[in-house]
C-alpha cells in the first residue's frame, strides 16, 4: 500500500531538469518560440505558478506580437494546460478579477488574459483600475481597499496572483516592467508545429501539469527560503527571482540558461522600448553637450530640436521645445540654469556639464560597448545631431568642433554666434552650426555646399 509519505518521497526525487526539459519539448510541439531565452522563460514561469505560496513577487508573463497569426494565443493555450489553477479570459472587469483572487487568496488562480490589446490598446478607453490591480498584484501584501456602504466598513481585497497577458503590440510599461516579455513572430517557411486540440491534447498537458505540481510543491519550503544569485537588480530581480530559484532547484543546465535568458530578454525589452520623455531628454542633453563644459540654454534647445527623429521639434505643440520647457523638465532632477559669462563677453542663462554628471550616471549610464565618446544613446538608433559627419557610425560628440568649450555658433539661419575656432570670418557674419564655417546668403537663403546641414 502506497502512503502519502511515499508519494512525497517519489515526487521529491524527480529529476527537475528532465521534467523541465519535457515541458519545453511539449510546448515546442505546438508553438515555435522566437528564441531559446523565450522558451526558458515560459517553462520557468509555468513552473512558478505551482509555487505561489513561496514567492514574494508574482512575475507577469507578457506574450506580444506585431501582427495576427504569430502564435501568441496558442502559447497562452499551453499556459492554460500546464499552469496551476488557470483562469482564462479574453476580457475581464476589475471587480471580477478581484473576486476571483479573493475567493481563495492562499491559493489564487493563474490569470490568463488573451486579446489584452483590447483592454489596454489605444482604443480601449480607461482601464486604470485593471492595470492598477495587475501592478499591485505583482508583490505580496498589496491589497486593494474598498468601502462597503452596506456594512459601513472598509474591505481588503487581495491582488497577489500570477498573470499572463497576450496581445498585439506593447502592453503598458508598468506591466511590462514587471514581466518576462516574449515577443512572438510569425512562423517561417519550414517551421512546422502540430495543431492543438483540447480534447485530444489536453490530457497530455494535464498529466504533465500534475507531475510538475507534485515536484514543485514537494520543495515549497526550500523555494520559500531560496536566495538565488541574481544577474539583475531592482524590479527586474524581483520579477526573475522565482524563475531563477526554480532553475537552481532543477539543476543541470537550467541555472545557466535561466540567467542567460533573464539578461537576454531584459536587453531585448530595453532595445524595443522608448525611454520616458524625461530620460530621453537627459540622454539627448548628454549628446548635445558633446565635449563642452557649459552651454547656453538656447544652444541646448536648438541642438535638441535639430534632431529630426527626436520629439523636441513637436513637444509641446506647436512651437517645439522651449528654453522655459527645458528648465521645467530638468528641474525634476534638481538641474537648474544659472547665469554664465561666455567668452564673447555676453551673459545669459545656461547649464554646466557638472550640473548633469551625477544625474547622467544615475539615470542613463553609458553603454559599455561605446565608451569612446561617452555619449551613446540607448533605446534608439545612434543617430547624430546636426554637425556630425553624417555616417551614423557614432553619436554626435562635438569632436569636429575645436575648442568646443566656448559658445558655439547658435544657428544656421542668420543668428550671430561665436564660433570658437580659428576660421576667419567677418564680424557679425553668421556661422554654420554644422561645421562652424561662415555662411553666405543670397536673396534671403543661404548656400553652403560643404556641409550637409545647409
Amino acid at each position: 500500500m502506497t502512503t502519502p509519505t511515499d508519494n512525497h518521497d517519489q515526487t521529491a526525487a524527480v529529476d527537475g531538469a528532465e521534467l523541465l526539459d519535457e515541458v519545453r519539448a511539449v510546448i515546442g510541439r505546438y508553438v515555435v518560440l522566437p528564441s531559446d531565452a523565450a522558451g526558458v522563460a515560459v517553462v520557468l514561469w509555468i513552473a512558478a505558478t505551482h509555487a505561489v505560496p513561496a514567492w514574494n513577487c508574482a512575475p507577469r508573463l507578457v506574450i506580444r506580437a506585431p501582427e495576427k497569426r504569430c502564435g501568441k494565443s496558442r502559447l497562452l493555450d499551453m499556459a492554460d494546460g500546464l499552469s496551476h489553477r488557470p483562469l482564462m479570459t479574453t476580457n475581464a472587469s476589475p471587480s471580477a478579477v478581484y473576486r476571483s483572487i479573493g475567493l481563495k487568496p492562499s491559493d489564487p488562480p493563474t490569470l490568463l488574459i488573451d486579446e489584452a490589446d483590447t483592454i489596454f490598446g489605444p482604443k480601449a478607453g480607461d482601464n486604470e483600475d485593471l492595470r492598477g490591480l495587475l501592478n499591485a498584484g505583482h508583490q505580496r501584501g498589496r491589497p486593494t481597499l474598498r468601502y462597503d456602504a452596506g456594512s459601513r466598513s472598509v474591505e481588503q481585497i487581495e491582488t497577489f496572483a500570477m498573470a499572463a497577458l497576450a496581445g498585439i503590440g506593447m502592453m503598458p510599461d508598468t506591466i511590462e516592467d514587471r514581466a518576462a516579455v516574449i515577443r512572438m513572430r510569425r512562423r517561417a517557411k519550414g517551421e512546422e508545429v502540430q495543431p492543438y486540440r483540447v480534447r485530444r491534447d489536453g490530457p497530455i498537458l494535464a498529466e504533465l501539469r500534475e507531475r510538475l505540481h507534485g515536484w514543485v510543491t514537494a520543495h515549497l519550503d526550500g523555494l520559500t527560503n531560496a536566495a538565488p544569485v541574481m544577474p539583475l537588480e531592482d524590479r527586474a530581480a524581483d520579477t526573475w527571482e522565482p524563475l531563477i530559484a526554480l532553475a537552481d532547484l532543477a539543476g543541470g543546465h537550467w541555472p545557466r540558461r535561466a540567467r542567460t535568458a533573464a539578461l537576454t530578454l531584459i536587453a531585448e525589452l530595453q532595445d524595443s522600448t522608448e525611454a520616458s520623455q524625461s530620460i530621453r531628454l537627459l540622454i539627448d542633453c548628454r549628446a548635445a553637450f558633446g565635449t563642452a563644459q557649459a552651454l547656453p540654454s538656447s544652444v541646448i534647445v536648438q541642438r535638441l530640436r535639430a534632431d529630426d527623429e527626436s520629439p523636441w521639434t513637436e513637444t509641446p505643440a506647436p512651437g517645439g521645445l522651449s528654453v522655459r520647457r527645458l528648465a521645467a523638465l530638468l528641474r525634476e532632477y534638481d538641474i537648474t540654469p544659472k547665469n554664465h559669462r561666455w567668452e564673447d563677453g555676453t551673459q545669459s542663462k545656461g547649464y554646466a556639464r557638472d550640473d548633469f554628471e551625477d544625474t547622467w550616471a544615475r539615470y542613463c549610464p553609458t553603454d559599455p560597448e561605446n565608451t569612446s565618446t561617452g555619449d551613446t544613446v540607448p533605446n534608439r538608433p545612434n543617430r547624430p545631431f546636426a554637425g556630425h559627419a553624417g555616417d551614423g557610425s557614432v553619436p554626435w560628440d562635438g569632436s569636429n568642433r575645436p575648442n568646443d568649450s566656448s559658445v558655439p555658433a547658435l544657428t544656421c539661419d542668420g543668428t550671430v554666434g561665436t564660433d570658437g575656432t580659428d576660421h576667419p570670418h567677418t564680424a557679425g557674419q553668421p556661422i554654420c552650426i554644422g561645421c562652424r564655417q561662415p555662411l553666405t546668403h543670397d536673396n534671403g537663403t543661404h548656400t553652403h555646399p560643404t556641409c550637409e546641414t545647409a
